[in-house]
């Protein structure tokens, strides 16, 4: 077959990603990316810092995200989303609002970050109290919970690990347990925390066992970026891309199943 036959490519548009430097799950973005996406990641600049706030602070320096976004212009994203849960609550909303402008300047194109995605997606979930896992130190955590606090979201329970590296390598297991740990009262949505913390195959388990949305930092960013793209996020009965999968009414603790034990 001659190759003109082929008729291809396809035109291409893109998400720009901006992630930090240890970010290690660039296949699990792309799992939720549907086959005419490409993304194209860029990262921060490495520092000699482990995850802490002082890291979260460092990571989302407006310099350091017009680097970043600067890297990539030349591919021309049609979006660009920070890929960092605590690089974008760290400064609290007003913090995370500045961030997405600073990104904007320097891309000219419209920009999100992690944080503010969990913002929107809990209002798509209609979740005003929810239950939350982190890999994180307490501190990181307490500061996740403040900026909830200041969108007017209520936190139930929480469960966190207190990690301050190769947080990649956490097993589902482990986020399982976490999860029920954290899923104490009553909740409208499970959120777990940290784009570097592996989610995407626990979600739909999650959310039969516990019968209430469960949503993550890397799918969050994925369906906010391809929302501002006006197409959707791709993935197996998740309640946050799928409003069929919604409304399935909380289960109590001993009511549970214990497929994962």
């Amino acid at each position: 077959m001659h190759v003109s036959f082929l008729g291809g490519p396809r035109p291409q548009r893109g998400v720009g990603v901006v992630a930090p430097f240890d970010f290690a799950l660039d296949r699990e973005l792309w799992r939720w990316v549907p086959d005419d996406i490409s993304l194209h990641l860029t990262r921060t600049p490495f520092v000699p810092v482990e995850v802490s706030l002082d890291l979260a602070r460092l990571v989302s320096e407006h310099e350091t995200l017009h680097d970043a976004v600067r890297t990539l212009n030349a591919i021309a994203p049609e979006v660009v989303a920070y890929a960092c849960t605590s690089g974008s609550f760290v400064g609290g909303i007003a913090g995370e609002r500045a961030m997405c402008e600073a990104m904007t300047r320097a891309g000219e194109v419209p920009s999100l970050t992690t944080s503010g995605a969990l913002l929107d997606a809990l209002t798509e979930l209609g979740a005003r109290r929810i239950a939350l896992v982190t890999p994180y130190t307490v501190s990181v955590t307490q500061s996740l919970e403040d900026y909830l606090a200041e969108a007017g979201v209520e936190v139930t329970g929480r469960a966190f690990m207190g990690l301050t590296r190769h947080i990649w390598k956490v097993p589902y297991r482990d986020v399982v347990d976490m999860a029920r740990q954290a899923v104490r009262g009553a909740a409208d949505a499970l959120f777990i925390s940290c784009t570097n913390l592996p989610t995407y195959d626990v979600i739909p388990q999650l959310e039969a066992e516990l019968r209430i949305p469960v949503i993550s930092a890397n799918q969050v960013t994925m369906w906010a970026a391809l929302r501002r793209l006006g197409t959707r996020a791709v993935g197996p009965y998740q309640a946050l891309l799928d409003e069929s999968a919604r409304h399935r009414g909380p289960v109590l603790p001993e009511e549970r199943q214990e497929g994962w034990s």
